[in-house]
């Protein structure tokens, strides 16, 4: 962060992890969704959904399909036939939009938007475009993300790149995440970035804080 936050032109937020508090139930989410395959490919998506964090619904379960299913799925009685892709997403989506609806909502929000009132604020997510935008309407939230909120499936790589493109990201630009694709793809941007820890899933990040010497914070209270 090579400014004071109120210095910033746009602000970019992830949502999971740094929005809501919606880490916990996409894992949750994808576990059960999964678990027709049996416990040890709802595992091992569970281990490549940790180790992936920000990849959008789409890619992760096209992986599963692909990679772990063949090699972790429970032998099943052949009259009985598995899930495909889309109906693992509509098992994902409804077990997520319950927990996104009743999650905690960052502290800090409020005071934040108050110390930046003409920065333009927007969502750059993995979670799905419509669900999110519902579901942050659902819980008067999207009014402070004048700048749009986003997601799958488009990446966050091709969703910074369009708005940066279109003027909508205008520098000085910060991105706050919780997970290494979000500092990948803020850096791939041009983008400043800030790691918030404290709903993370980032296994060691500590260690990889330091190595890479980026800026974190607990959460955006702390941040404040």
């Amino acid at each position: 962060m090579r400014y004071p936050i109120a210095d910033y032109t746009t602000l970019v937020f992830d949502c999971d992890g740094v929005v809501l508090d919606s880490n916990k139930v996409k894992t949750e989410a994808f576990y059960q969704a999964t678990l027709p395959y049996g416990e040890a490919a709802a595992q091992a998506m569970v281990d490549y959904h940790v180790a992936n964090g920000g990849v959008s619904r789409y890619k992760k379960f096209a992986y599963f399909l692909e990679q772990i299913a063949p090699k972790h799925a429970a032998p099943r009685n052949p009259a009985e036939q598995s899930p495909g892709l889309e109906a693992l997403l509509q098992a994902y989506a409804g077990y997520v939009r319950e927990g996104l609806l009743s999650c905690e909502v960052a502290p800090g929000l409020e005071t934040l938007r108050q110390k930046a009132p003409y920065a333009r604020w927007m969502i750059v997510s993995g979670g799905d475009q419509a669900e999110l935008r519902d579901v942050f309407s659902q819980r008067g939230l999207a009014e402070p993300f004048d700048g749009g909120i986003f997601g799958s499936p488009d990446t966050k790589d091709e969703i910074l790149a369009r708005e940066l493109a279109s003027g909508n990201i205008q520098q000085p630009a910060l991105f706050l995440g919780d997970s290494k694709y979000d500092y990948q793809a803020a850096s791939a941007a041009g983008l400043d970035f800030v790691f918030l820890s404290g709903w993370s899933e980032v296994a060691e990040w500590p260690e990889w804080v330091e190595k890479l010497r980026l800026q974190h914070a607990t959460s955006i209270q702390t941040l404040l």
